[in-house]
């Protein structure tokens, strides 16, 4: 059965306040949903344990620490059954932050912070060049992050 089945309008409610802000008070969910703390708390526990909230954590502004290089990598792989080895160096390198499977001409695509444009020039050409199996690499800097958002609950 379909995860999304076993929310009800109570979880959607509860989901799209901690969303917003993950640090409210389950008191303060609790007033919005004219329900219990203890409500509040079983209601995310069993949201949790169903693999629908994972964690929570601060988020840190890239440039206000020192990263004001934000750059998406497509990398082409020599064969695709490198991928599961590829992946374990990738994890190694700090500044990648996101690494994705795709179809289409890349094989995989990562997201790479870095303190300026030297710095990228240093993990494109000596970390990620240096890992067997990555063939080459086409490099796309963001100029601007123009939103960044959850998934709507509908």
């Amino acid at each position: 059965m379909d995860e999304v089945s076993h929310i009800d309008a109570l979880d959607k409610k509860i989901l799209s306040l901690i969303t917003k802000n993950a640090r409210i008070p389950y008191l303060e969910v609790a007033r919005e949903c004219n329900v219990s703390g203890a409500a509040i708390h079983q209601r995310i526990q069993r949201l949790a344990k169903m693999g629908i909230v994972t964690g929570s954590e601060f988020i840190l502004d890239p440039k206000k620490i020192g990263f004001h290089t934000c750059a998406y990598v497509g990398i082409f792989l020599d064969n695709a059954g490198l991928y599961p080895e590829v992946v374990t160096k990738l994890k190694e390198i700090p500044e990648i932050t996101q690494c994705h499977y795709i179809t289409g001409g890349y094989s995989i695509f990562i997201k790479v912070y870095t303190r300026n444009n030297e710095d990228l020039k240093y993990v494109l050409g000596e970390k990620l060049q240096a890992i067997p199996g990555i063939e080459r690499t086409e490099t796309f800097i963001s100029l601007e992050e123009s939103f960044n958002r959850q998934l709507p609950l509908e």
